[in-house]
């Protein structure tokens, strides 16, 4: 009997060790990747896109926009564990999602979250700082379509509601299994629709409520420090490889494929921008340059690790040219003071993105697509991923800007405005001289 126990031992540790190989396990290097990833995401939001913002305005309203990033970032974060992550992804229905993780009820270290391979896992502790980090910045975005004339307790108190009726949802519908897009197979790898269109779209409807700023086509409404803007923007570029390469969830070949692309497509909105606004002004501008940056950031967003590099490339170079006429063509067109230029850049590339996402995923384009990918149906879906985040964010922005014009306000007396925001809403100045 002892014989036969001992001969059975090696067995039933394989067994035993087959089967707890098939459980999911931790990951420590995805885990480790995707906390680095969180990291430089929110390096986009303090400093980077608080510096690019602050550069773009007017001297006595630097600190206003500095501010006003700042507080939304900390807003979003403490509104993101206590209930925006539950409802954007967790079970629900197609729309949204329920209440089961408020306050980040029963998530553990112990607890992991989704990759995409089944027996490998991150900590749900870190799926949540970056996704949490996304919906920071989402949001620190919308205050460019408005910035030099808004009330800050305005945007506050907009930012905390449009987050959870907008911004949530969509990112259940975009990225939770059980939400309505992902389920129709809409592709968005890292936020073309969540983050980009959905902020461009409430800066823009936010724009139109708030109204010109004073003297705006008449007065100069240049730039106070392109120093600080190409700062901000240098530190977006940087942040951004975390936001897309680290969509992969896994420190695998995906990643290094939208890392690639992230630089590439970049680059090449940086070169497109500069040289065909070169040839109409006649000089190369810095702004240029760097918005057209920007732009590529933003166009290559939801295809990062869904497309070829060459597919990257020409994405690059098609973002460059459509910022450059959302904001100098597109713009006019509307007749909008969108401040910073949100829509012309992020909704604009945004749309223009998400839409080719569906054509560069195509293996023949050199894309990560399957054999059978059928192209026409896949643009359609991306069109209606782009054409419910349109309506969506439109509609919550429109009745949530109504409503405080309607109560509190949303912008500050005229003789406030002429002085500047640092003065006039913080106390403040950026510069004392």
């Amino acid at each position: 009997m002892k014989k036969l126990i001992a001969a059975s031992l090696p067995l039933l540790a394989g067994l035993a060790h087959a089967e707890e190989a098939a459980a999911p396990v931790l990951s420590k290097a995805d885990n480790g990747w995707i906390l680095v990833c969180s990291a430089l995401v929110i390096l986009m939001s303090i400093p980077g896109l608080a510096l690019f913002y602050g550069g773009l305005v007017r001297t006595k309203n630097m600190l206003s926009v500095l501010a006003q990033v700042l507080t939304v970032f900390a807003l979003i974060s403490v509104l993101w564990v206590v209930v925006g992550y539950s409802i954007a992804f967790t079970s629900g229905n197609a729309f949204i999602g329920g209440f089961g993780r408020v306050l980040l009820a029963g998530v553990t270290p112990g607890s992991l979250a989704d990759t995409f391979t089944a027996e490998v896992k991150i900590s749900e502790f870190t799926f949540v700082a970056f996704q949490g980090a996304f919906a920071a910045i989402t949001c620190a975005l919308i205050v460019g379509g408005f910035a030099e004339r808004v009330k800050f307790s305005a945007v506050l108190i907009f930012t905390a509601v449009w987050f959870l009726l907008a911004y949530a949802p969509i990112a259940h519908m975009v990225w939770f299994t059980e939400g309505l897009l992902f389920k129709h197979g809409a592709l968005d790898f890292a936020g073309g629709t969540v983050v980009h269109i959905n902020a461009a779209v409430a800066g823009l409807v936010g724009a139109y409520f708030v109204g010109k700023r004073v003297g705006y086509g008449r007065d100069a409404m240049t730039p106070h420090s392109l120093t600080m803007t190409m700062i901000g923007a240098s530190l977006l570029w940087v942040g951004w490889f975390g936001f897309n390469a680290g969509s992969a969830l896994e420190a695998n070949g995906v990643a290094a494929l939208a890392f690639v692309n992230t630089c590439v497509a970049t680059a090449a909105a940086t070169l497109s921008w500069l040289f065909v606004e070169w040839m109409i002004k006649g000089k190369p501008s810095l702004l240029g340059a760097a918005s057209g940056a920007i732009a590529g950031l933003v166009i290559i967003t939801p295809a990062a690790g869904l497309v070829g590099v060459g597919g990257g490339l020409v994405m690059g170079v098609i973002g460059g040219l459509a910022g450059l006429w959302g904001v100098h063509g597109l713009k006019k067109l509307l007749k909008v003071d969108d401040s910073l230029d949100v829509f012309g850049i992020h909704g604009v590339c945004g749309i223009i993105g998400a839409v080719l996402t569906g054509v560069f995923y195509a293996p023949a384009l050199g894309g990560m697509g399957p054999a059978d990918f059928d192209m026409a149906k896949q643009v359609l879906i991306q069109f209606e991923g782009v054409g419910i985040t349109i309506v969506w964010s439109g509609l919550v922005s429109i009745a949530l800007f109504a409503i405080l014009k309607a109560t509190i306000g949303l912008r500050v007396k005229e003789d406030e405005e002429r002085e500047g925001l640092d003065v006039t809403s913080h106390g403040e100045k950026a510069y004392n001289m």
